[in-house]
């Protein structure tokens, strides 16, 4: 009886929690839709508040926009005002400038009727004057005409020639001084000290004995040597000395360094040979890619191909003229950097140029073609500038030069090679070219003698007078300067001078 009565009491405590709870909750989800309803209520009043805010702030907007708009149209107005103002008066001014110009043209044409008028009585007057004198000199109007034009012609190719004269002289002057200035400038600026290094084929020896060990029984030491370093040796009564010759001036230096070797060591046999010529092999590469890297570093032209420094560095071995080659391109290419920085020409460009100018000479005696083609594609296989490339080519002008840079690289390489002591030249080429230079003025009409003078510096030729004239011989001076330009190779330049002289000769009896 006590456990149902429990029972039913949980139950009836179950059912009011439950009622409970359930009101509970209700009143709770009552609460929470009260409190959106009064957010939502918040939130459309604030929206409401702004739009009204929005509303006068465009409403301020449009106003004073209007109101400049306004002024705007006031200024406007203003200035249509003036410029209708301007435009009147102008109207006025053209006006009166037209009335001007119609009463000047009627006082021109009444001058112009007069003119005319004065124009038939002089031509009258003309006629009858140029009647009177055929009748006094019995000459036609032709005959005359002929006479008075080679009289002219005579005092104007007299004058022509004077004045000539006078513009070169002017010419030259200025010329020479700006040029003089220039390359003093640039020889000052470099203040290159290269002395001619001439590459010499003879190995000295301790003593007349040595040649024995060299030669070795049976010739077997010399011709294991010549066979391995690839020159030739020459054994003769030179006294302590032998002779290496070789076309190759990088293979001749290394036999040299080698048979001096051999000679201090004293050991000489094919085997010894081998080994010490081939360690002076790759002592003479070490040192053609270290040449050619201090000659870039020197002539200031960086970021060249290892392949273009390894060929550059081999000019080191080759001379020109008792000339260098290496420094002789090196001293080069400073000097055209001075001179394109003083023409404001491209620094870079005419630098790399003339330090390059004569990289084929490195390569001429193994492939065929000159020195300036082989070099411009060698140049080209390995990434140059297109400029260095035709300034390289043309720098004996075998193409044509395209660009101030090729001009500058070739007067800096004729600086260089024409200094004093820059190169030396051998009797034999001396005279033909002192010959050649008198046979080109020799073969022009007129001339009688010719004489190169001043080591061929200088070509002095002498003309008959009554078959060249002050003109013609300014003209010969200029035909021959420029044969000799195009058919002669030669340093520095060569000054051509035209004597014309007239005597007159008495006798007193």
């Amino acid at each position: 009886m006590d456990n149902g009565l429990w029972l039913l009491i949980a139950i009836i405590s179950l059912v009011f929690g439950i009622a409970a709870g359930y009101g509970i909750k209700n009143l709770q989800i009552q609460r929470s839709l009260r409190r959106q309803h009064d957010e939502a209520d918040d939130i459309v009043n604030t929206a409401k508040e702004q739009a009204r805010n929005i509303e006068l702030q465009a409403k301020d907007k449009g106003l004073e926009i209007r109101q400049v708009a306004d002024a705007e149209i006031a200024r406007r107005r203003q200035e249509i005002n003036r410029e209708e103002d301007r435009l009147t008066k102008r109207r006025e001014e053209l006006d009166n400038r037209t009335e001007r110009l119609e009463k000047r043209e009627q006082s021109l044409n009444k001058r112009q009727s007069f003119i005319d008028k004065r124009a038939n009585e002089l031509e009258k007057m003309h006629s009858d004057e140029l009647e009177e004198l055929k009748r006094i000199s019995q000459m036609t109007v032709e005959e005359a005409r002929e006479q008075l034009l080679a009289e002219v012609e005579k005092e104007s190719r007299a004058d022509m020639a004077r004045i000539i004269r006078q513009i070169d002289a002017q010419a030259h002057e200025e010329g020479e001084r700006r040029a003089r200035k220039l390359i003093a400038m640039a020889i000052q600026r470099v203040a290159s000290e290269h002395v001619a290094d001439v590459t010499t084929s003879f190995v000295p020896l301790p003593s007349d004995d040595m040649k024995g060990r060299i030669i070795g029984r049976n010739g077997r030491n010399i011709h294991a040597f010549e066979q391995i370093a690839g020159v030739d040796v020459i054994v003769d009564d030179t006294p302590e000395a032998i002779t290496i010759s070789s076309f190759d001036s990088v293979r001749r230096e290394v036999a040299v360094r080698s048979m001096a070797k051999l000679v201090l060591d004293g050991r000489i046999h094919p085997a010894h040979i081998e080994k010490i010529v081939k360690r002076e092999q790759e002592e003479i590469d070490r040192d053609i890619i270290e040449s050619g890297e201090q000659a870039a570093y020197e002539a200031g032209v960086p970021g060249l191909h290892p392949e273009i420094i390894k060929m550059l560095g081999r000019l080191k071995f080759r001379t020109s003229y008792g000339q260098n080659q290496l420094s002789h391109a090196v001293e080069t290419a400073q000097l055209a950097g001075v001179i394109s920085a003083e023409l404001g020409a491209d620094i870079e460009v005419a630098k790399a140029a003339a330090l390059l100018h004569d990289i084929g000479k490195a390569m001429d005696h193994n492939l065929e073609g000159t020195h300036a083609q082989l070099g411009a594609e060698f140049a080209r296989r390995y990434g140059v500038n297109q400029r260095v490339y035709n300034a390289i080519a043309s720098h004996h002008h075998e193409v044509e030069q395209e660009s101030v840079e090729a001009i500058i690289a070739e007067a800096a390489d004729a600086i260089s090679g024409a200094r004093p002591g820059a190169r030396r030249e051998s009797l034999e080429q001396y005279i033909k070219r002192i010959r050649a230079l008198e046979e080109i003025a020799n073969s022009y009409k007129g001339v009688t003698q010719s004489y190169a003078l001043q080591a061929g510096r200088e070509v002095r030729i002498f003309v008959r007078p009554e078959d060249i004239d002050d003109l013609d011989a300014l003209r010969l001076a200029r035909d021959i300067a420029k044969q000799i330009e195009d058919s002669m190779q030669y340093p520095g330049q060569i000054k051509v001078t035209v004597i014309r002289e007239t005597r007159a000769v008495d006798y007193a009896k």
